[in-house]
């Protein structure tokens, strides 16, 4: 009985400490069609499917209905492995800013995707996720600069990420 008692009060103080939390920052705007395309996957606290992945990319495509269609490949454990292609479909959750979607790979779950930051030229982008589990940097070209890594690291960090769970992912010059 005490140790059912300790891991509900344990669970108590985990939600309470997430509730507390302010929320991750949100793009006040995004233009869907111009966020359409490839994203290089720069960097990542990644999901389990992720780990060891290497060129990562993102594709979006809008569909008529609005709908965002995704593609995600990449080559598993080295820079040459296999591909591995994964599809799932974006929903707009907020069509005021359109920066959080429900991202769905499975029904009737749709995951929490938000655009938290979204460079001006939509060139690098970070999403975010409200448990903050999970985190991407990206951007249009397989390769940022150290500089801005730097910097979105750090927008990472203010977010409540863990910075040191960030893992880089290796990118072929194309």
């Amino acid at each position: 009985m005490l140790i059912l008692a300790s891991i509900a009060a344990l669970v108590a103080c985990a939600n309470l400490r997430e509730s507390d939390r302010k929320p991750v920052a949100l793009v006040p705007q995004v233009d869907l069609p111009r966020f359409m395309g490839d994203w290089y996957v720069i960097a990542s606290i990644p999901t389990f499917i992720e780990r060891g992945a290497h060129n990562a990319m993102e594709n979006y495509q809008l569909d008529a209905e609005g709908t965002i269609s995704t593609t995600f490949t990449f080559n598993a454990d080295a820079p040459e492995g296999p591909v591995k292609t994964y599809r799932s479909r974006g929903f707009v959750l907020d069509t005021v800013s359109n920066a959080i979607w429900g991202q769905q790979y499975f029904w009737p779950v749709k995951a929490d995707y938000r655009i938290s930051f979204l460079s001006r030229d939509y060139q690098r982008t970070v999403v975010t996720r409200e448990k903050r589990d999970y985190v991407w940097i990206m951007a249009r070209t397989p390769t940022i600069s150290e500089a801005e890594l730097t910097e979105l690291t750090a927008f990472v960090a203010s977010q409540g990420y863990e910075p040191a769970k960030l893992n880089r992912v290796p990118q072929r010059v194309r």
